[in-house]
């Protein structure tokens, strides 16, 4: 879900900065703040082990907050096209801020949590969600952000066993999309078992001074491993998640960007949000352009902003996302083509470095998705 590019402001430290140095990360300046890209088990180790056990990944850079007011359920609908009216208490639901025009101005996570609502947005549109949102609320409203909590992801099929290990022993069997308030070892958290990784897994929410503790009480488990952000766009790149600012942004709809499993029945028709007419009519009348897996024929990785080619030479897309998937042991990557080219098993060309690479239209996600079900 995240958009990650590096912030003009002052870069700042999220509150297991000093975890991420004793533990050998190797920092770099990520949507404003200084981040481990990874540690000395390197990128694709730390890949291969979140799919095969658990990592833990400090996403603390992230916005959490909280919509309090008169009816904070209509005021966000203004907004996004999501039916969070629909959310039972405790529960989340994924979807988009838009523009009149369609775009995707971030994406982000809603929970409905009793009379309120809490939101994950993107660190890098943090400052404009916060000011966009603000705008958009009508009297009687309030967003609150807690830019005094830590967020931290556990993620892997060890990440239930390691948690119930700490906890209650229901939090193993949390519905996937689903929240709950429990005590990991002496700290207070707030858990969803969700993630960006397309595995089983957590994000947990905790005051930030008590982050470090909690870290370090995770990492004491055999199966667990730090990770850092090299391997989180890896995981999520195999998992077929977008990420913002290079898969989707203003410029794409959630219909062309394959997302509109996330506008339930009841938006589709009433609308209510920004850009509702061409979403609409782009269900109804169909899109000229949709987001893809692409599959390059080769060992060599196909990177963003590679051109598209049909076999005739013909443009017909760009790379947004591509890289090496650990997992399937091979280059994988994401993009937009035209319509008539998005069915996978299409042959088509990429353009890297003047040359051009053979590629085949593939389906996403590459590996299965192992979200809990019950």
């Amino acid at each position: 879900m995240a958009q990650e590019s590096p912030s003009e402001k002052a870069i700042r430290r999220t509150a297991l900065h000093a975890l991420h140095v004793e533990l050998g990360g190797k920092l770099v300046a990520f949507a404003g703040y200084e981040m481990p890209v990874q540690y000395p088990l390197g990128i694709l180790k730390e890949h291969l082990h979140t799919r095969e056990a658990a990592g833990l990944f400090d996403v603390s850079h992230m916005g959490q907050l909280e919509l309090v007011g008169d009816d904070p359920v209509s005021a966000i609908e203004t907004m996004v096209p999501g039916d969070i009216r629909g959310l039972d208490d405790g529960t989340t639901r994924y979807t988009q801020l838009t523009d009149d025009d369609g775009g995707i101005l971030d994406d982000l996570m809603v929970t409905r949590d009793g009379a309120r609502l809490l939101l994950v947005v993107n660190a890098a549109c943090k400052d404009e969600d916060i000011a966009h949102i603000r705008a958009g609320l009508p009297a009687g409203h309030e967003l609150h952000e807690f830019d005094d909590r830590a967020l931290i992801a556990l993620q892997g099929p060890s990440a239930a066993t390691v948690l119930s290990d700490l906890g209650s022993a229901g939090i193993a069997t949390m519905p996937f999309m689903s929240t709950t308030e429990d005590t990991l070892g002496n700290t207070e958290c707030r858990i969803w078992r969700s993630g960006y990784t397309g595995e089983d897994g957590y994000e947990i929410s905790c005051d930030a001074g008590n982050a470090e503790a909690l870290a370090r009480l995770l990492l004491s488990h055999e199966t667990v491993a730090p990770i850092g952000l090299g391997a989180r766009d890896s995981l999520r790149l195999e998992a077929g998640l977008c990420l913002y600012g290079h898969d989707i942004d203003r410029s794409t709809t959630p219909v062309e960007a394959g997302l509109l499993w996330s506008i339930g029945k009841r938006r589709r028709e009433e609308g209510g949000f920004p850009g509702a007419a061409v979403v609409q009519r782009q269900i109804a009348e169909g899109v000229t352009r949709r987001r893809v897996g692409i599959q390059p024929n080769g060992r060599a990785p196909v990177r963003e902003g590679a051109g598209l080619f049909d076999e005739d030479g013909a443009k017909i897309g760009a790379i947004t996302s591509g890289g090496f998937g650990p997992s399937v042991g091979g280059p994988v990557a994401m993009g937009y083509v035209e319509t008539r080219a998005a069915e996978a098993g299409t042959a088509v060309q990429a353009k890297v470095r003047g040359k051009m690479h053979e590629a085949t239209v593939a389906r996403m996600p590459f590996v299965e998705q192992r979200y809990y079900r019950r």
